[in-house]
């Protein structure tokens, strides 16, 4: 402890002067303290002085005993340096003794094999000028194992000369084999009996000879045995397409005839595959030449005769041979050697067998790879020239490039038979059908699995594929019959300036007949899919890529799109005569509110007729976008007849209004009138939205005069200002009055142009309405006309009255979404593009319905 720290410390010890009466016993606990440290360290020091003293005297005995470990050492290297020399001059004479009888082993076992080869080159001389092959194919395998051991000795001259004179035997053997063989097939197998063995024996020969000498000797017999066959097929007789199964039924012959002959062939030779693969090679050549001279297309039923016939030969040899595979002949070969009964050719192969490993055992131990040219001796037999070689398609493929006929027969027979079931169809399904489909659908996809079927028996290639181009014409054509038979409007003047179909009148069997369309162009497009899928798992790899059905499944697509627009446009044909006696009601001099009209009753009629059916026979995605497109169409077409009257008093606008909401109650029980709620919630709110208008409308016709502009603008906040004079003059004003309010109302709006203002608030003292704009306080009819009644000395009771449904606040983007809602285009329902897509619907200038899906 430093000084300041020690003086704490006293001072927390004696913080008092009573306290200093235990400085005496602190004092004497110190020294206490202090001695009992001193003793330690004492013994401390002692000790560690004994243990310096001690390591001393072991390091010095260490080091001792380290040096009198190295005298010991010397010692016993001297000695074993003796004991070397002493064993050198020992042995010197014994390793002397082991090289020379090393070297003169060496000689003897050389000498020994020498003699062995030169008498039995001799010997395979003898054999060979006398054509004794069995045992000259022993001994070659014999002659082979010797000269193997004299590979380092190809300097002495003797050995050359042995290897030279034994190089000439081979080819004097080779030649002789060749001259017997060629022989065979003229006839003196019959004369000679023997003919047959000897042959037999010779392939022993050739088998010991090179591989090179078998193959050649294979070659020349195969060409031997097809000149004949491309003499006969190359002549003008038989150089005919139709010819091709004569073809066949020569080589199926030849190798009939020739069985019992060609057994003088080893198995293991497999010449009746080397002769098919060289047959396929030569027909292929031939055939080609025949199609490409042909001067016209070739007949169909021939072509495909003669294709047929190859595919059924290409099956039959691939079934044969086993496909080619080097297993299979290896399996062959090996189930042969475990017959229980061997020929005579099957000993003298396991004679030369066991000569050729009494040579290789003998020596496995003085040559390190003996193992590795065992095993490759015994793989040799097993090999198959041409191993893996693939029999179908070799000559069938080229067929390939003349199916041009075949294609263009199946394109006219399926569209005759196309044309025929459009001609049978009656456009109505069988009584007690559950699909709801028409019959010729199903007659169309049966026509073209059998098409189909018939050309995948034939060829899996490019004409598989050109059918799969026809199969999309075929339905595109049906697509095309589909869209044709649907129901057309007028073509006059004003439906080719607006791109519309005009008034299109349908009945109940035509309202049926489009939702046969519509279910059965559903069900081609769901069967096209599948259809390219059948034929993506049969056609080549590199076609998969190119089947594709998006173009004529967009077809039918369109096919649908138009079928149900057709529909809505029918049904809107039906309300034109409610339509027309809504204008032809004196809304004028009305006096009295009452039930809803007879337009209204006729409106539900109509509904009521043709809903149930729909209902019944539509999936619910189709059903809803009916009801979507039939909102959007009576919605607006409703508000827009409402400008059609002459004029509206109070009193017809309040019948008005409750005809709107009664018509408005029939659209939203039209899912539950066709037994179909799937959507119901989004539906009701795209009526509601829609309806909403006309009751905005007729509620604006309902204010009072001088309050009839800011009403306009808070309820039609989109409105233009022809749209607002209309409303004027169904009002009933007169011009002079009118063209004060609309001074008036132009202010405004050049006012909140100015400003950029979303939209225009109506000036009322009391209450304020909200503006358009405006999304925080929803506004209610009663607040709205409790407003204008202040602001106006006119009876309000009655415009109160009708004002009583509560009215949802407007934003900017509520009024563009029902704005775009009104037209035919608006995509309003979750059906995919169907709704962004039916104005495309109506054109088809190029070609059927493509413009639907690229737009």
């Amino acid at each position: 402890m430093d000084k300041s720290s020690a003086l704490e410390y006293i001072n927390q010890m004696f913080p008092t002067e009573a306290s200093l009466t235990g400085v005496e016993p602190l004092m004497q606990k110190i020294q206490s303290e202090i001695r009992r440290v001193d003793a330690s360290i004492l013994a401390a020091v002692r000790q560690q002085s004994n243990s310096g003293t001690k390591a001393k005297e072991e390091l010095a005995a260490a080091t001792g005993a380290v040096q009198e470990l190295m005298v010991k050492i010397k010692e016993i290297k001297t000695k074993a340096e003796q004991s070397e020399t002493m064993v050198q001059e020992i042995c010197r004479d014994i390793k002397k003794l082991d090289c020379a009888k090393k070297h003169i082993t060496t000689t003897i076992t050389a000498l020994h094999r020498l003699t062995m080869l030169v008498s039995a080159v001799e010997q395979l001389q003898v054999m060979a000028a006398k054509r004794q092959y069995k045992e000259a194919a022993a001994q070659l395998e014999a002659v082979n194992q010797l000269c193997s051991h004299f590979e380092a000795y190809m300097d002495v001259p003797k050995i050359t000369e042995l290897r030279d004179k034994f190089r000439n035997i081979k080819k004097i053997l080779k030649s002789h084999v060749f001259a017997d063989f060629s022989s065979l097939g003229t006839g003196k197998e019959t004369e000679e009996p023997n003919l047959l063995q000897q042959l037999s024996d010779a392939c022993l020969v050739v088998d010991a000879l090179e591989p090179s000498v078998r193959e050649e000797l294979v070659k020349n017999f195969c060409n031997k045995e097809l000149t004949s066959y491309r003499q006969i097929f190359e002549g003008a007789e038989l150089a005919k397409l139709d010819k091709t199964e004569r073809r066949y039924a020569w080589i199926r012959r030849r190798l009939k005839t020739n069985e019992e002959i060609w057994k003088i062939f080893p198995q293991i030779w497999h010449v009746d595959y080397l002769l098919c693969i060289q047959f396929c090679k030569i027909t292929r050549a031939q055939l080609v030449d025949i199609l490409n001279n042909l001067k016209e297309k070739p007949e169909v039923g021939t072509l495909l005769l003669a294709l047929q016939r190859t595919l059924e030969f290409e099956e039959e040899l691939a079934s044969k041979f086993g496909g080619g595979t080097e297993k299979s002949r290896s399996k062959e070969s090996t189930n042969d050697d475990e017959e229980p009964e061997e020929d005579d050719e099957g000993t003298e192969h396991k004679r030369i067998a066991e000569i050729r490993n009494k040579y290789q055992k003998k020596d496995a131990s003085s040559d390190p790879g003996a193992k590795d040219k065992m095993e490759k001796e015994k793989q040799k037999d097993l090999a198959v020239p041409g191993a893996g070689f693939n029999f179908r398609g070799i000559i069938s493929s080229c067929f390939e490039a003349h199916m041009t006929v075949y294609v263009e027969l199946e394109e006219k027979t399926l569209m005759e038979n196309l044309e025929k079931l459009i001609q049978e169809e009656t456009w109505e399904t069988e009584e007690g059908s559950q699909t709801n489909i028409l019959s010729s659908s199903m007659q169309v996809f049966l026509i073209i699995r059998r098409s189909l079927k018939r050309c995948s028996a034939l060829t899996q290639s490019q004409t598989l594929f050109n059918l799969f181009q026809v199969f999309q014409r075929i339905l595109k054509a049906y697509a095309n019959r589909l869209y044709n038979r649907l129901p057309k409007g007028g073509t006059g003047i004003v439906a080719a300036a607006t791109g519309t179909d005009g008034q299109i009148k349908t009945s109940d069997k035509d309202e049926r007949m489009i939702c046969y369309i519509v279910n059965t162009a559903e069900y081609c497009h769901k069967t096209s899919g599948e259809l390219a899928e059948n034929v993506s798992n049969m056609i080549d790899p590199q076609f998969v890529d190119k089947v594709d059905m998006s173009e004529v499944q967009d077809e039918f697509s369109a096919v649908i799109t138009k079928a149900l627009i057709t529909l809505v446009n029918g049904i809107e044909t039906k309300f034109d005569a409610e339509m027309l006696a809504m204008t032809r009601v004196p809304w004028a001099t009305l006096e009295s509110v009452g039930d809803q009209s007879e337009y209204v009753n006729g409106i539900s009629s109509i509904l009521s007729a043709s809903i149930p059916a729909l209902g019944s026979l539509l999936s619910p995605t189709y059903f809803q976008f009916f009801l979507d497109k039939l909102a959007a169409s009576l919605g607006p077409r409703f508000s827009q007849n409402i400008y059609k009257c002459k004029s509206i008093s109070e009193t017809g606008a309040q019948q008005m209004l409750l005809d709107t909401q009664a018509v408005k109650t029939i659209l939203l029980e039209i899912p539950s009138l066709g037994k179909q709620t799937t959507a119901t919630t989004s539906y009701s709110k795209f009526v509601s939205r829609e309806m909403s208008k006309a009751e905005a409308l007729l509620k604006v016709i309902l204010s009072p005069v001088d309050s009839v502009a800011n009403t306009y603008r808070a309820l039609l906040p989109e409105g233009t200002l022809s749209d607002f004079q209309r409303v004027l003059e169904l009002k009933g004003l007169k011009k002079a009055d009118q063209q004060t309010i609309l001074e008036d109302f132009n202010k405004h709006a050049a006012t909140a142009a100015n400003i950029r203002h979303p939209s225009v608030a109506p000036s009322v003292a009391l209450p304020p309405v909200p503006t358009p704009a405006s999304s925080s306080a929803p506004a209610t009819a009663s607040a709205l006309a409790a407003s204008i009644s202040s602001a106006s000395s006119a009876p309000a009771a009655a415009f109160a009255s009708a004002l009583t449904t509560p009215l949802s606040a407007y934003s900017r983007e509520d009024v563009l979404t029902r704005a775009a809602a009104l037209g035919r285009g608006a995509a309003t329902t979750g059906f995919k593009r169907f709704l962004a897509l039916t104005e495309a619907a109506k054109d088809k200038k190029d070609g059927p319905f493509r413009k639907l899906f690229n737009s």
